[in-house]
């Protein structure tokens, strides 16, 4: 993708050449270099904002104690300070907490800000390397295995946890090309599914502990009482400062180029380290503070960017500014919205954030924040950027007619049907109650035992039957996503898809007392889609306005879902958890025969449609010449993947890793010569159907739902992508 394609165009040229300087760039109006903005009234205004809402914070709360008292106890007017209850209410409860929001704000905003130059993409979220993840699972393990209660045993685990993730990423992207900016991004999203996956095996398994986790993963100031909280980790906050200062410099010049950046006596390697153990204290620092307050360093850093552009020292500056004005503004509406409650402050930075984000992708001055896309990649010298020729296809003949089939993917695909039968057979044989092979065949067809046919054909095959339709449905709208983006890391996710349809799903389950029905998934995914595509621009706002849209979008939906889960008893919650998990338990053939229905009418047109999409490999103007019509192409697939990814999450719901994994997996079968449509559907279905016969087996009497199974597993398998040659980014 190009820049003019993702919605950027460029401004028509002046009339007279401006004048350059003596380097070669161009200056602009006043004499500052092009592509510059005067920031230092912008970090004037932002702190005085930012001063604002501290006082705001010390005068707001649940105690009758306004401004003027406050003001007395900061400057002891009239002994003000051995007043006891005013010395509680603000020298012990606020003050605290408006400094741990002021630093733990600046630490996601300056951690966003670095994670988004280091890996070179705007789209780079400071959970990008596992914290947020092995911070949940340190305080899991904490709850469920040695039963913490305390908001510091909270604290320790969670920043133990942190940094283990963060040190594991550290160590996959190190050990093989010195810690590209592709290698963090995948070993970030291996560890962080693993440890989210083993999150909820522990959840899954104690009501207690997911009890005390929904409200945790919220986001909170309000258990920050007193400055012991804030002095336990003040320290750390203060070495991640540091040390994101000093890598101002090196991150200029990496910049420029790795090349350029050795030439300027700099090591890529060493800087792109100490960048990310900068991130790992901020960032761990914060989540144990506050919990994962998500969405917030994406944000600061699109907003300092808007106004610093490219240069890393101010844009590194008004981002830790901006993240602390976020924060401490959401904290005052956190109090004052429903008293005498607090709302999440998670909830709050995603409903001010989201909105401002999307102002800002689409506004005239987003064409100047120097955004590459991300689906973008240029190929490597010595390497070919279209696919190799493919092999000579078989030909069939009869009469006037002809088919071609292609023989490695002709041969991929009975492989895979093959694999997906034994697994079939498999999972129809596995299970609790102890049946041999030859009396679960019997069932299958009706004979035997009438409790093993009611067992067998009421139970296990409805339930294959749906994990076999959501499976196909998951891997094929993988496939078209990724074709289309041109990227193997593209799922449905980025365009709000399965957000969207669980939201669905969730208030019609809230209207009819049940989980709703199968149509609400699809419906949602079509809302959702629709609102992303209006919200950027159109179909031809392609590139990282829709992604940013789509993931203000998603961070929107997924507040609205953990709210909705935490205000819920804990029995309908945790029912609804497992389901937003993905779950096949209670599926049946009458829930699988719509997407069945389904999947006989889009399979057949993804097939249509594949061939021309193959085509959009090159460039546009290529496939125009071919014939083909790119925005129409674009626009089928997106409807079919749409489609496909709704229906599924209707039936099991959001099912993680599949559409990610199958096209992967069917692509290397298939070979790089062809679009996997039909692979990539077989191995979606045999990866639900293994995954969901793994969780009903592997613990005795305890099902564990299949999409934590996949995001177990999906870990893993991107680590082994990452590691692999083939599999090896550029």
């Amino acid at each position: 993708m190009t820049l003019s394609q993702a919605g950027v165009t460029k401004a028509p040229p002046a009339t007279a050449p401006e004048p350059r300087r003596p380097g070669g760039r161009s200056e602009g109006p006043g004499g500052r270099p092009e592509g510059t903005r005067p920031t230092w009234p912008a970090v004037t205004a932002a702190v005085v904002l930012l001063l604002a809402l501290a006082a705001l914070s010390l005068s707001v709360g649940a105690g009758e104690v306004g401004p003027g008292r406050v003001l007395d106890y900061l400057l002891n007017h009239g002994g003000a300070r051995a007043d006891s209850r005013l010395a509680l209410v603000v020298g012990d409860l606020r003050l605290p907490r408006t400094l741990t929001a002021l630093l733990v704000g600046a630490a996601l905003g300056v951690a966003g800000a670095q994670l988004q130059s280091v890996t070179r993409n705007p789209l780079a979220e400071t959970g990008l390397l596992g914290v947020n993840a092995g911070a949940s699972l340190g305080v899991v393990l904490g709850i469920a295995v040695l039963g913490v209660q305390s908001s510091y045993g909270y604290l320790a685990f969670a920043f133990g946890g942190a940094v283990l993730a963060s040190a594991l990423v550290l160590l996959i992207a190190g050990s093989r090309g010195g810690g590209s900016p592709m290698r963090l991004v995948l070993g970030g999203s291996a560890v962080g599914a693993t440890f989210g996956g083993l999150t909820g095996v522990l959840i899954v398994n104690s009501p207690e502990a997911y009890d005390r986790y929904r409200v945790w993963v919220l986001g909170s100031l309000a258990g920050v009482e007193g400055w012991s909280t804030l002095a336990r980790l003040a320290p750390v906050l203060g070495a991640g400062f540091l040390l994101a200062a000093l890598t101002t410099r090196p991150l200029t010049a990496l910049a420029l180029g790795d090349d350029l950046a050795r030439g300027l006596g700099h090591r890529p390697g060493a800087t792109r380290a100490a960048v990310a153990v900068a991130v790992t204290l901020l960032t761990a620092s914060a989540v144990a503070l506050a919990g994962p307050v998500s969405f917030l360093g994406l944000l600061a850093g699109f907003l300092a960017r808007a106004l610093a552009g490219p240069r890393i020292g101010r844009l590194t500056l008004l981002a830790g500014l901006f993240g602390a004005a976020v924060l401490t503004g959401a904290d005052v509406l956190a109090r004052v919205v429903a008293r005498p409650y607090e709302a999440p402050v998670s909830v709050i930075v995603a409903l001010v954030g989201a909105p401002a984000l999307i102002a800002i992708v689409r506004s005239r001055r987003s064409a100047a924040l120097a955004l590459s896309d991300p689906a973008e990649a240029t190929p490597p010298a010595g390497r070919r950027a279209e696919p190799p020729a493919p092999k000579p296809d078989l030909a069939l003949r009869y009469g006037a007619w002809s088919l071609l089939l292609p023989r490695r993917a002709l041969a991929a695909s009975l492989g895979l049907a093959a694999a997906l039968l034994a697994a079939v057979v498999v999972a129809a044989h596995a299970g609790q109650s102890e049946l041999d092979l030859g009396r679960t065949f019997q069932a299958v067809f009706g004979y035997g035992d009438r409790l093993d046919v009611l067992l067998v054909q009421k139970f296990r095959l409805g339930r294959i039957v749906a994990a076999l339709a959501a499976g196909a449905a998951l891997g094929l709208a993988g496939c078209l996503t990724q074709t289309l983006a041109r990227n193997r890391l593209a799922t449905p996710e980025l365009l709000g898809v399965n957000d969207g349809a669980t939201a669905a799903v969730l208030i019609s389950a809230t209207a009819s007392g049940t989980f709703g029905a199968w149509w609400a998934g699809p419906l949602g995914a079509l809302a959702a889609v629709l609102v992303v595509t209006l919200v950027s621009g159109g179909l031809g706002a392609r590139g990282y306005r829709v992604l940013v849209v789509g993931l203000a979008m998603s961070a929107l939906a997924s507040a609205v879902i953990q709210v909705a889960l935490a205000r819920r008893s804990l029995n309908s919650a945790g029912s609804l958890y497992v389901w937003t998990s993905g779950s096949l338990n209670g599926r049946d053939l009458a829930i699988a025969t719509p997407v069945l229905v389904g999947l006989a009418v889009l399979v057949p047109l993804a097939l249509v449609v594949a061939r021309r999409l193959a085509v959009l490999r090159f460039d546009d103007s290529v496939a125009s010449a071919l014939g083909v019509d790119p925005g129409r192409v674009r626009l089928a697939c997106l409807l079919l993947a749409v489609a496909l990814a709704g229906l599924a999450v209707g039936v099991c719901g959001p099912v993680g890793f599949v559409a990610l994994a199958a096209p992967v997996i069917a692509g290397r079968l298939a070979g790089p010569a062809r679009v996997p449509v039909l692979g990539s559907a077989l191995t979606g279905a045999l990866l639900v159907v293994l995954a969901d016969t793994l969780g009903r087996v592997l613990l005795g009497g305890v099902e564990i739902p299949v999409g934590i199974v996949t995001t177990v597993l999906g870990g893993p398998f991107l680590l082994w992508v990452l590691l692999s040659r083939k599999g090896s980014p550029a």
